[in-house]
């Protein structure tokens, strides 16, 4: 909505919506069931206990919703586990007895998916042309990196974790980007949910380089679940890790969602693959090389 010059007619947004900074004054209409402070292995379980009991992992604040009064609901069916679905949303709409508001969902896997949903979403609020520019803008972005990627005489073997504990790998539009970023995605396949992973993979591939982005989690966070990670016998053994090539990023800010940012988290991967093509101009702020 910002990225298509719609800030001001934002009137709410959800618990986990926090970019730009101006947004964060609206009123929130959501909240989660599970405590995001405790560890990725609790946070695992207890998602797993209310998507067993048929729970939401999320509530919606109806009487909030009603009194803003919204001509538009954006909401997303790509993952029941990241944000509210489009079904609890239109449960919360239901009961409404005049002036429902149109519901526009939006599912991307793959990074074309990306861009098709943008062009949705201002089809919507019919800005069909602010739109078009603004998917021209990001994919002219990603031409700068391939430019320079594509000349690559190898390919080095990329492994991006989403999750510590249990492990697991990056798949939906990570592949992609890793792609673009001149590099290849092991285990998560472009287009499918991210993949459980298991370290006997992990140990017959031996990625070269070794990627982690939690999902939800930012640079600080994921370095204090780094010892879950490093823990394992078999980490030390790894390729990856003896080369010093092993990278903690900001997945809750780029790389965990579906939005214009996408394009930052592609220069972020070329960054960390290609560190004499590319300038470090997100280190520290969106990625860090982990100390051993």
């Amino acid at each position: 909505m910002c990225a298509l010059g719609f800030a001001e007619q934002l009137v709410g947004r959800s618990h986990e919506c926090d970019f730009p900074a101006s947004i964060q004054n609206l009123p929130v209409c959501t909240s989660a069931k599970v405590d995001s402070n405790t560890s990725s292995q609790a946070i695992d379980n207890e998602v797993k206990s209310l998507l067993g009991s048929s729970l939401s992992i999320y509530d919606i604040d109806e009487g909030r919703l009603r009194e803003l009064r919204p001509d538009i609901v954006l909401t997303q069916a790509q993952c029941e586990v990241c944000a509210v679905s489009v079904a609890e949303v239109e449960a919360a709409l239901s009961n409404w007895t005049e002036g429902n508001p149109r519901v526009v969902s939006v599912a991307p896997r793959r990074l074309s998916e990306v861009w098709d949903s943008m062009l949705e979403i201002a089809a919507a609020l019919d800005a069909e042309a602010e739109g078009r520019a603004l998917v021209k803008r990001l994919k002219l972005r990603t031409v700068d990196i391939i430019e320079k990627t594509c000349m690559a005489k190898r390919r080095p073997s990329v492994a991006c974790i989403e999750w510590i504990e249990p492990l697991m790998a990056a798949g939906n539009w990570i592949p992609d980007l890793v792609d673009l970023a001149g590099g290849e995605s092991l285990f998560g396949e472009s287009g499918q949910h991210s993949p459980w992973l298991n370290w006997e993979a992990v140990r017959e591939h031996d990625p070269e380089i070794i990627i982690v982005m939690p999902c939800g989690f930012d640079i600080a966070r994921t370095l204090r679940e780094m010892p879950a990670l490093a823990g394992n016998p078999d980490w030390e053994k790894l390729r990856a890790v003896k080369s010093g090539r092993v990278y903690v990023v900001d997945g809750n800010s780029y790389f965990n969602r579906p939005g214009p940012r996408l394009v930052e988290s592609l220069e972020i991967l070329a960054e960390i693959i290609y560190p004499a093509l590319f300038k470090a101009r997100h280190a520290d702020t969106g990625w860090e090389q982990l100390k051993r």
